[in-house]
């Protein structure tokens, strides 16, 4: 098994399309063609994960956080980051991060997260804004079928829990060939009217490009006409944090036990009304503190992340329950998703979980 077949799969399952701005996903170190021996799941990169890899076997490292934020001019060992850089490369260890593309995709670490509470009837919290467009096509009515079914191939037409899904119109398209033309029908330098279908389709952002392959392989014109249409829509399959519903409402008290007990923490951070029941609940693992007036505008109970400010307790202004459980606490568990993706998919190599508690603080209590 080669590094990239393993790229491939972890960005369809969350293309890098979905991560932030900001971010650094993806390959930071190695060689696609590589074939892999071994990969090591964890959390974060830090010298002890990669001594940890080297003793394992491991020559992939799969981590939640990158390494690498910022440009880097030199490799001289000053800073962390570059000690890890030089000696991951010293020992031939590849570095993938899969960091809020794996948050922002519906199936990734809120979900993980949200499981872990037992909540139910989940969905993104923030869906994601300027991710969907339209692919509009003209083709000959009796080849509308085999051009649909290519586009769809391609990842076209899925709309929420629905696939296969477009709109066609009848029309007549006209067009004139000139004497270097090949026309599929008609003749040269005659005008010609022909009955087509338009087809519309949605498409999300990544599969963009392959659908517009897969149109100009079945379509029978010379020259293809097509048109893409960026879509104001919000993509409910994708985005930040989520929300979803206890079976039964919980007291304050007994959701932050229970709190401590999952995430394994011994101090939580929070503000809101104490008598209150809890039964709706929104969840982002890392830095979730902007997504604080989304979880207000969907009526949250409780909202559990990190990384929240002094004064941001004050502009919740008691309308829930707000947790901070710290930003490694939250995420802990990613590397347990990359091992269950990896072992479900792969048979041919080993998959192993860092032991290294990558955490860099520490709590006096």
């Amino acid at each position: 098994m080669k590094i990239k077949e393993i790229i491939a799969l972890l960005e369809e399952f969350a293309p890098l399309s979905l991560q932030e701005n900001y971010d650094n996903s993806g390959l930071t170190l190695g060689n696609i063609e590589d074939e892999v021996a071994a990969v090591l799941c964890t959390v974060d990169v830090n010298e002890e994960v990669v001594e940890e890899a080297i003793k394992c076997g491991c020559n992939l490292i799969l981590t939640h956080h990158p390494v690498v934020f910022n440009g880097i001019k030199s490799l001289t060992g000053r800073s962390y980051t570059e000690r890890i850089l030089i000696k991951a490369i010293k020992n031939d260890i590849a570095i993938y991060a899969a960091h809020t593309n794996f948050d922002n995709a519906i199936n990734g670490v809120n979900q993980l997260i949200s499981s872990k509470l037992d909540l139910h009837n989940c969905r993104i919290l923030a869906p994601m804004e300027n991710h969907l467009f339209k692919i509009v096509t003209f083709v000959p009515e009796n080849h509308a079928a085999k051009v649909r079914e290519a586009m769809f191939k391609g990842g076209a037409g899925h709309i929420g829990n629905y696939d296969n899904c477009s709109y066609n119109v009848s029309g007549q398209g006209t067009f004139r060939g000139n004497e270097s033309s090949k026309p599929f029908v008609g003749e040269k330098n005659k005008l010609h009217q022909e009955n087509e279908t338009r087809i519309e389709v949605v498409v999300i952002k990544h599969h963009v490009d392959r659908v517009i392959k897969e149109l100009l392989m079945v379509h029978p014109y010379e020259e293809v006409a097509y048109d893409i249409y960026p879509l104001t829509n919000k993509y409910n399959m994708a985005g930040a944090g989520m929300i979803g519903y206890f079976e039964k409402a919980v007291s304050v008290k007994d959701f932050l036990e229970n709190l401590k007990k999952i995430f394994d923490v011994s101090v939580i951070r929070y503000s809101g009304n104490e008598n209150k029941k809890l039964k709706k609940i929104a969840v982002c693992g890392g830095s979730g503190s902007f997504l604080i007036p989304d979880a207000i505008l969907e009526k949250a109970d409780a909202f559990v992340t990190s990384d929240i400010k002094y004064h941001q307790f004050f502009d919740a202004n008691n309308s829930l329950l707000l947790c901070d459980i710290g930003h490694y606490e939250s995420e802990q568990f990613t590397k347990e998703l990359f091992y269950t993706f990896l072992t479900k998919k792969f048979s041919t190599f080993a998959v192993r979980l860092s032991k290294v508690v990558t955490n860099p603080l520490k709590y006096y209590i």
